[in-house]
């Protein structure tokens, strides 16, 4: 089964594809720990599918750290 939407397809909402994988890996961990569901609805039922619609609808967003 292919995941939609792919990380691939969520690019331009991060400065690069590891960001994305990273912050969808760090959600489902999260969603795995009791973490609360933000959509109403998601197409799937696997934790990573889910931060990846989560990430898509703009629910999931990073801020990204500049050390000095």
């Amino acid at each position: 089964m292919i995941t939609e939407p792919s990380a691939e397809q969520l690019v331009d909402k991060a400065d690069s594809l590891y960001t994305v994988i990273i912050l969808a890996a760090k959600r489902a961990r999260h969603l795995n720990e009791s973490g609360q569901e933000i959509l109403e609805e998601y197409r799937s039922h696997k934790l990573v599918s889910r931060s990846l619609e989560e990430i898509e609808k703009d629910k999931i967003t990073y801020e990204k750290r500049h050390q000095n």
